[in-house]
């Protein structure tokens, strides 16, 4: 039988008069990755902040690791740890000193703060680095720096708000595969990103959010799927021989031209056979090709046709969860 970490059942949340949270629903199985997704002032911050017991809800119910949100946050707290989207780590300490210091806040005695500081430099790669400052250290390495301060104490559920923004690519991958590593041990991490393509690398579910509630939900694949079928694109040289390419692909399925980049797109069911029967199509009628390619509908479709809206950057979200925090 599945162990649901996170489950939320009609979660409310008003901020003077205006719903923040309507009917918010969410089931997370242990030791897998939740991806939050939904556009600007959606709710995946307040829901996140409710999660992590940091924000008071007016309705519905929560549990967190086994423990009730509302009637034990203290149980929910010692079993859970949350990483911001900036980094909490105190910039004029060394790595090292930082790892000891949130051990000892963790209530780790000296010796056993220092002994795990020393196996989490080492599990995020920072043993090299461990004596420099925090300052010093590369954005990769700081954001390493503080998902380690997370896990001083082994959380069995780990929140990542916007865990790579303003990362460059290889310093991404690095945070990918630590967070990989988590989840092989266990954990399970709710994960909230303004990055899609980190949901589709990450995520072993997406719930996408809008208005305060769960419009959709599933696996990746199970996204992109529920928006379309594979599409065929093909680019044709001549313009004036695209109603010809047209009228032979529309044997594969249906054909959607765009004439400005003599594109033609093609519905396609059996990815394969399409793409044979395409090519001797167009061979047959000496027809030049100059890309020929199959392609799925991606995450940002799928985002877009399920919101209406599309996947910019959170600023609003930083925003409100400011707001919430001041009141």
């Amino acid at each position: 039988m599945t162990t649901i970490a996170i489950a939320a059942e009609g979660l409310r949340k008003t901020y003077r008069g205006v719903p923040a949270l309507d009917d918010f629903r969410l089931s997370v199985p242990a030791g897998t990755v939740c991806g939050l997704l939904g556009p600007n002032g959606a709710g995946k911050t307040t829901a996140v902040r409710i999660l992590a017991t940091l924000l008071d809800f007016d309705g519905g119910r929560a549990t967190v690791a086994g423990a009730d949100v509302a009637n034990r946050p203290d149980l929910v707290r010692e079993r859970i740890a949350l990483t911001g989207q900036s980094a909490a780590v105190d910039a004029s300490l060394t790595g090292r000193q930082n790892l000891v210091l949130f051990g000892r806040l963790h209530h780790l005695g000296r010796r056993a703060a220092r002994a795990r500081a020393e196996e989490l430099l080492d599990q995020f790669d920072l043993a090299g680095a461990a004596d420099r400052s925090a300052g010093e250290y590369s954005g990769g390495m700081q954001r390493r720096l503080d998902l380690a301060a997370s896990l001083v104490r082994a959380p069995q559920v780990l929140f990542l708000d916007e865990p790579t923004t303003g990362l460059d690519p290889r310093s991404r991958n690095q945070v990918w595969d630590t967070v990989r590593k988590l989840v092989a041990d266990g954990t399970t991490v709710l994960l909230t990103t303004q990055y899609l393509d980190e949901a589709d690398q990450l995520a072993d579910r997406i719930s996408v959010v809008d208005t305060g509630r769960v419009v959709a939900e599933g696996t990746p694949d199970e996204l992109k799927t529920a928006i379309g079928a594979d599409r065929l694109e093909v680019v044709i040289r001549e313009h004036d021989r695209l109603p010809e390419a047209a009228a032979l692909l529309g044997r594969i399925g249906d054909v959607d031209l765009d004439p400005d980049v003599r594109r033609l797109r093609v519905t396609v069911t059996d990815r394969v056979a399409a793409l044979v029967e395409a090519a001797r199509l167009l061979t047959g009628a000496a027809i030049t090709v100059d890309d020929l390619g199959l392609r799925r509908p991606t995450l940002d479709e799928a985002f877009l046709s399920l919101t209406g809206r599309p996947a910019d950057d959170q600023h609003s979200d930083q925003q409100t969860g400011q707001q919430e925090e001041t009141r």
